[in-house]
């Protein structure tokens, strides 16, 4: 069974945590390589004795985890219980937890045609398949890219543009970050699940939330 974002961080024992697209996300600063591969290990006990296994990048000097019920394409309560544990278990190591530290971007590229286009960004990158409108890295590194149908040619408007999912509690703050450095605001209509952002240039972004999504 499926829950929703709101329903995740209702929970307790999930404030080290955040939603950013179908994952609940963290980042543990470990301060060494030794240290994060201590974290690991013990995920990996974790995630072996439920038979739910997180996304782990082990990097110095951070550990980032990633959840999400893959069987489901969505969150489930699963994720909870193992979100909770994992907390409870960098606290036992003295891990301190910092989810603001998380990125997921993503590609959007507008298209008139997406089955003729996709393939194309499939070759060039030697991305895969996940569903009629999307390609991800099979290895998990590259961001995903998400095929946008457009009713009508845009030729005066950049055709492809980043998606930036970003924790409620961060979305105006990484807005006014966006301005300030030169961008401009090009619409709010749709806040708070996104905030449409150009550079001085006009090349767009969009930086979303789960609100207003459900």
């Amino acid at each position: 069974m499926t829950i929703t974002p709101q329903q995740f961080h209702e929970s307790e024992g999930v404030d080290d945590w955040r939603v950013l697209w179908q994952f609940a996300c963290t980042h543990f600063e470990t301060g060494s390589f030794a240290k994060g591969l201590e974290l690991v290990n013990a995920i990996g006990e974790l995630a072996e004795a439920v038979n739910h296994h997180p996304d782990v990048d082990l990097r110095y000097p951070g550990v980032t985890v990633r959840l999400t019920s893959h069987d489901v394409g969505s969150l489930s309560q699963r994720d909870v219980d193992l979100a909770r544990k994992i907390s409870n278990v960098a606290r036992d190591l003295e891990i301190t937890a910092d989810p603001g530290a998380v990125r997921m971007p993503q590609v959007t590229i507008d298209a008139m045609d997406i089955d003729a286009v996709r393939p194309f960004w499939q070759a060039v990158l030697g991305y895969v398949d996940r569903g009629p409108e999307d390609l991800e890295d099979p290895m998990g590194h590259g961001p995903p890219i998400w095929f946008q149908e457009m009713d009508a040619s845009r030729p005066e408007r950049n055709r492809i543009h980043i998606d930036v999912p970003v924790a409620p509690d961060q979305a105006r703050a990484r807005v006014e970050a966006a301005i300030a450095a030169g961008g401009r605001l090009v619409t709010d209509a749709h806040a708070p699940a996104w905030w449409v952002v150009a550079d001085p240039e006009g090349n767009e972004a969009c930086i979303a939330t789960w609100q207003g999504r459900e």
